[in-house]
């Protein structure tokens, strides 16, 4: 992969995000990679190596992690909540800052895209209702080392008083992160995880506070962002959407949904995080093959209602990444598969290089190969 001759300058001019300064606008983001020590989902030193080599990075947002043992949905990815977890994102965090890197822990939270075998106890996923995901799978460990991808369980509704639980693990979980040593935290609200099926038509049916309305279904995304907010500051705080306008039938790990009204879904959630006055938003566009970019009246009405900084992503081109900026649509780009297999992805943008092509058999699980072992451009 090698990107047309365009003029990459504007990618390379610095920006201010919250507190920080950052060198360029080419931002490395969540990619699970299940890559963590067992047992406990513990953080290692091959993914502090990980890191490091992508550092280069204007900005970089860790892989999902779980606030908390039920937020799990996929075989050995990280977790913040546990003690030995934290000591392990020290030598991530280290690692990028030695490199000059900025890093924020991205917080994560299934819902009811899990399976008992995950869970505490082997009990039931929970999730704003009790309806069960479909369209979508979850990753099992069958013996040590060896997985399988499988349907998700049958969660259980969260009581109101549960709900109210889940929010202060948001806060611990963000207090968690700053032990660690990261710059921030970015909330995962996106791709049909909790946040999202808090906030979707098609996954709330509750009766309470948090549902009915799209004021309500909007109520859990607004006080977690405050009670992180009042953990890190909104200033080193960012969320993360995937607001779809239409689906595929490409068999996915994950997705997210499509609402009646998705235009004022987001735009209303998007003044949640203006008035919060939170640091960024980060938008994940569509990325099957042939994937639609997103209404234009959509692009102009999130940067007409939020005034931080916007990350886009979702197969982004460096010519679309360009484009979107010179609209004045977004600041930042991010880009998932080209980073995964370029740890010097920057530098190659800069110089128009050859891209290195991501091995998707080497995408989940498993050791340094198609993980660390990705080379830098050799001239």
């Amino acid at each position: 992969m090698k990107s047309e001759l365009v003029n990459t300058a504007p990618l390379f001019s610095s920006i201010e995000l919250g507190p920080f300064t950052l060198k360029n606008r080419i931002v490395m983001p969540p990619l699970t990679r299940s890559r963590s020590t067992q047992p406990g989902n513990i953080p290692n030193e091959l993914m502090a190596e990980y890191y490091a080599q992508r550092a280069s990075a204007g900005f970089m947002v860790t892989e999902g992690t779980q606030i908390e043992p039920r937020g799990q949905g996929y075989a050995w990815t990280p977790g913040i909540h546990s003690q030995a977890q934290i000591e392990g994102w020290k030598k991530v965090t280290h690692a990028v800052h030695a490199k000059g890197g900025v890093i924020f822990a991205q917080l994560w939270h299934v819902g009811r895209v899990s399976h008992t075998t995950l869970q505490p106890n082997s009990g039931k996923p929970v999730g704003p209702s009790d309806i069960i995901a479909d369209n979508v799978k979850v990753f099992i460990e069958t013996a040590p080392g060896e997985g399988a991808l499988a349907d998700p369980s049958e969660p259980r509704a969260l009581t109101t008083t549960e709900v109210g639980e889940l929010v202060n693990m948001y806060a611990q979980a963000a207090r968690n992160a700053l032990e660690a040593g990261f710059d921030g935290v970015e909330l995962h609200c996106a791709n049909g995880y909790l946040v999202n099926q808090f906030i979707s038509e098609h996954t709330n049916n509750r009766d309470d506070q948090y549902g009915g309305t799209l004021s309500n279904r909007l109520r859990f995304l607004k006080e977690i962002v405050e009670a992180v907010s009042d953990v890190v500051d909104s200033d080193r705080l960012g969320v993360r959407f995937a607001p779809l306008f239409e689906s595929t039938d490409e068999t996915r790990v994950y997705l997210g949904l499509v609402e009646s009204n998705p235009h004022h879904t987001y735009v209303q959630a998007v003044k949640v995080l203006e008035q919060a006055g939170i640091a960024y938003l980060s938008i994940a566009e569509a990325d099957w093959e042939n994937a639609p970019d997103l209404p234009q009246e959509f692009y102009k009405a999130v940067r007409a209602e939020f005034s931080g900084r916007i990350i886009y992503a979702g197969k982004y081109t460096v010519e679309k990444a360009v484009r979107i900026l010179g609209e004045g649509y977004g600041d930042l780009f991010a880009f998932g598969r080209p980073f995964i297999a370029n740890p010097d992805l920057p530098e190659r943008i800069a110089n128009n290089w050859t891209f290195n092509e991501a091995d998707a058999a080497t995408m989940y699980g498993g050791t340094e190969v198609g993980y660390s072992d990705y080379p830098f451009y050799q001239k």
